[in-house]
């Protein structure tokens, strides 16, 4: 599995490869095809920081309240 700090580098390189592929002036689709796999790198790498937060601090500090505290986070995931 990816660390953080791998998605985000990846999500870097799909940027600057957007700047490259501007310049060339590439299709509008292949653009939207790199754009989307950003948008992806990124909702994933905000997932997992959730998932950590909710894991080493939230859990740990509101055990009893844990199927409560999953589902929120599930719905801020979800908007």
């Amino acid at each position: 599995m990816r660390t953080i700090d791998q998605r985000i580098n990846i999500i870097i390189g799909q940027l600057e490869g957007i700047k490259k592929m501007m310049k060339k002036k590439n299709s509008c689709p292949d653009l939207v095809v790199q754009l989307k796999s950003i948008k992806s790198g990124v909702s994933s790498v905000m997932e997992k920081i959730l998932e950590d937060e909710l894991n080493n601090c939230i859990l740990k500090e509101c055990s009893g309240n844990k199927n409560k505290i999953t589902k929120l986070f599930s719905e801020i995931l979800k908007k």
